[in-house]
C-alpha cells in the first residue's frame, strides 16, 4: 500500500513537471508541495452556494453594474442600542479574559431563563453551551452524536450546511425530499419511510431557511409519534429564525416529554437581534450531549468572546420590543415578494410564515431561452437572473431542492421593488 502510494504521488510529480514551465532550480520545493497534499476530507467540501453569490455579485458591483443582492440571509438592521452599549460597558468594565468553555455563568442563566419565558422549556444552566455561532452549535452536536457510517435523515430544503457537517463526521445523509405542494414541511408518513436500523439522528429548522415554512404543534406532535417508535434516533431542532415569525407562537419539538430526552435545541443572537457578526449562538439539551460539546469545543475554540456575551445577557433578559419591530418589517417585505412572485407567469410561491426568505419554484423555465441563454436547470436560472436581470438568488438545488431558487428579503422595500421588476422583466424573455 506505502509502495503504492509513492507511486502515485511521482506520477502526479512527472505530470506537473512535464505541464508546468518550471525552473529547475524549484524542483525540489515543487515535489515537496505535491507530496504534502491536503486531507482527503476536503474533498467533500465545497463553498456554500449563499457566499459564491455573494461573492460573484460583488465582482459584478466592482465592474459598476448594479446588482440588487437577494443572496445572503443577513438581516440589515442595526443592532439595538441596548445591546450596543451593553457591549460598550463590558470593554470599560474590563471583560477582556478568556471565557469559561461553556459560556458565561450569567449567560447561562439568561438562556435558562428566556426557554423558559418564550418556550416553556425546564434546562438548567449545565445542560446549555455558548458557542462562536449557531454553526458552531450544530457542528459540536453533529460530531458529538454521528458516527462513521450512520444515516442522517435530513428533509429537504434543508439549510446548506446540514449535510456537510454530517459528511464530516462520516454519516451517511438521508434526504427525504418535501415540495411546495407539502408546504417545503416533512410529513409522519414520509418520516417512518425513510427511518431504518442505521438511522442515527435527524436534522430540521422551524422557521425553515430557506423556505420560510414553520411547523405548527399539531404538525411537530405527528413527528413525535414516529420518533417515540425509534427510540435510539437523536434530534437536532436548529430553531435560530425563533422570532422572525408571523405564524404566531413558535413551537419547539423540545416541549414533548416523551422525546424531549434527546432533542438537542439550536439557537443564537444573529437573527432575532441582528447580531451576525456578534458570533453567539447556544445549544440546549441533553447533559451528557452538552458536556461532549464542551469537550470538543474546548479543543478547537474554547470560550466565546467576553464582549458579546456580555452584550447577549442584556439582549435576552431585556424587552424584545426591538426585534417585533424588525419582524413586522420582514413580514411586510416577505408579502410583499410573495405577491410580485405570483404575478410572474410560470413562478410558483408558497406563503413564507416565518423566516427572511422567498424559496419560489422555478422549474417551468427549463428549457426555455431568450435566444442567448437557456435554462436547463436551478443554477442557469440564478446566473440569468445575475448576468441579464442583475438580481443575485441562490440557486434551490444548494438546498436540496433543484426546482427552486432562493431570495433573501432582508433588504430595503425599495431594494426588493427593484428586484421585482428586474426578475419580472428577465423571466418574461423566455420562451
Amino acid at each position: 500500500m506505502i509502495r503504492q502510494y509513492v507511486v502515485n504521488k511521482l506520477q502526479i510529480c512527472i505530470r506537473t513537471i512535464y505541464d508546468l514551465p518550471v525552473n529547475f532550480v524549484h524542483l525540489p520545493l515543487l515535489i515537496l508541495a505535491i507530496l504534502m497534499q491536503l486531507a482527503q476530507r476536503l474533498n467533500s467540501i465545497s463553498e456554500p452556494q449563499t457566499i459564491k453569490m455573494a461573492k460573484l455579485s460583488r465582482e459584478l458591483k466592482a465592474k459598476g453594474i448594479n446588482i440588487v443582492d437577494l443572496s445572503l440571509g443577513e438581516p440589515d438592521f442595526r443592532v439595538p442600542d441596548h445591546i450596543n452599549t451593553a457591549a460598550i460597558a463590558a470593554i470599560n468594565d474590563g471583560f477582556s479574559k478568556y471565557t469559561p468553555v461553556v459560556g458565561y455563568p450569567e449567560l447561562l442563566e439568561a438562556i435558562s431563563a428566556k426557554l423558559k419565558r418564550d418556550n416553556n422549556l425546564n434546562y438548567p444552566p449545565n445542560q446549555i453551551i455558548v458557542s462562536t455561532g449557531a454553526k458552531q452549535s450544530l457542528m459540536n452536536a453533529v460530531m458529538s452524536i454521528v458516527d462513521p457510517g450512520d444515516e442522517v435523515i435530513i428533509p429537504t430544503p434543508f439549510w446548506v450546511t446540514y449535510a456537510t457537517q454530517v459528511e464530516m463526521a462520516g454519516g451517511i445523509v438521508r434526504y427525504i425530499p418535501c415540495g411546495i405542494e407539502d408546504d417545503f414541511k416533512l410529513t409522519p408518513e414520509k418520516l417512518e419511510a425513510n427511518m431504518t436500523s442505521k438511522t442515527k439522528l435527524f436534522m430540521f429548522s422551524s422557521p425553515c431557511n430557506p423556505s420560510g415554512s414553520v411547523y405548527s404543534r399539531e404538525e411537530l406532535a405527528g413527528l413525535v409519534e414516529v420518533f417515540k417508535r425509534h427510540p435510539y434516533v437523536a434530534i437536532i431542532s436548529d430553531e435560530i429564525y425563533e422570532y422572525i415569525n408571523f405564524a404566531g407562537g413558535h413551537e419547539s419539538i423540545a416541549q414533548f416529554d416523551e422525546i424531549k430526552d434527546r432533542v438537542v435545541v439550536i439557537n443564537g443572537m444573529s437573527k432575532g437581534f441582528a447580531m451576525t457578526g456578534w458570533r453567539v449562538g447556544y445549544m440546549a439539551g441533553p447533559k451528557e450531549i452538552v458536556q461532549a460539546c464542551e469537550k470538543l469545543q474546548s479543543q478547537v475554540t474554547s470560550g466565546t468572546n467576553a464582549i458579546a456575551q456580555k452584550a447577549s445577557i442584556v439582549a435576552l433578559i431585556s424587552d424584545l420590543g426591538p426585534t417585533r419591530k424588525m419582524v413586522e418589517e420582514y413580514k411586510k417585505r416577505c408579502e410583499f415578494v410573495v405577491n410580485e412572485l405570483k404575478k410572474m407567469p410560470g413562478v410558483k410561491a408558497n406563503q413564507p410564515q416565518g423566516a427572511f426568505y422567498a424559496f419560489p419554484d422555478i422549474s417551468s423555465f427549463f428549457g426555455k431561452s431568450d435566444g442567448e441563454h437557456t435554462i436547463t436547470n436551478d443554477v442557469d436560472m440564478s446566473m440569468y437572473l445575475l448576468n441579464v436581470g442583475h438580481v443575485s438568488t441562490v440557486c434551490g438545488s444548494a438546498f436540496g431542492n433543484s426546482d427552486c431558487i432562493r431570495l433573501s428579503t432582508a433588504t430595503t422595500m425599495e431594494n426588493l421593488n427593484e428586484a421585482m421588476v428586474r426578475m419580472g422583466a428577465a423571466l418574461a424573455k423566455l420562451v
